[in-house]
């Protein structure tokens, strides 16, 4: 079991746990708005900061995610056997896990425009590398937007097939 804080009981911690959960979707969904919005070929230094900051915020809201996800099936939830014997709940983790790898492409290319900003110099954007990041970033809010409907149909014992 996970170590207590003095002032929190389970009820609290749940509730904390559940709030940073839902946070951090929040915070990926706006990052990648904010990307998706900012992203164009003659990107501004100011702007192309803006854009790896929004990137570090929507890794870190990520990584969030799927930590309060982990403690939420382990200690906060319905317990471990309520959710990994659910199919739905297999979508749900699939889903996050593709919207992670299809971010991989757009994050390492933002941590490589690092260098020419090291010399003052802004990256070279091609307009196929903005199109093709635009539809990288519309299908991972296409994926933000339906994790939650798996989750709740999940979190209301909802199966694939009823057993």
């Amino acid at each position: 079991m996970l170590p207590k804080l003095l002032f929190l009981n389970d009820v609290s911690m749940s509730a904390i746990v559940a709030y940073i959960h839902y946070l951090g979707i929040i915070l990926c969904f706006g990052a990648l708005i904010f990307e998706r919005l900012i992203l164009k070929q003659n990107l501004s230094k100011n702007e192309t900061i803006s854009i790896i900051i929004a990137d570090v915020i929507y890794g870190i809201a990520g990584l969030a995610i799927l930590i309060t996800g982990i403690l939420r099936v382990k200690y906060y939830g319905q317990g471990g056997e309520f959710y990994t014997s659910n199919p739905i709940f297999w979508i749900k983790v699939s889903l996050y896990i593709l919207v992670g790898l299809l971010s991989l492409y757009p994050t390492t290319t933002y941590i490589l425009w690092a260098i020419p900003l090291s010399r003052n110099k802004l990256p070279v954007i091609s307009e196929n590398l903005v199109k093709r990041f635009k539809l990288i970033i519309t299908t991972e809010l296409f994926g933000f937007a339906v994790i939650p409907f798996f989750a709740t149909l999940m979190a209301r014992g909802i199966r694939l097939v009823q057993t």
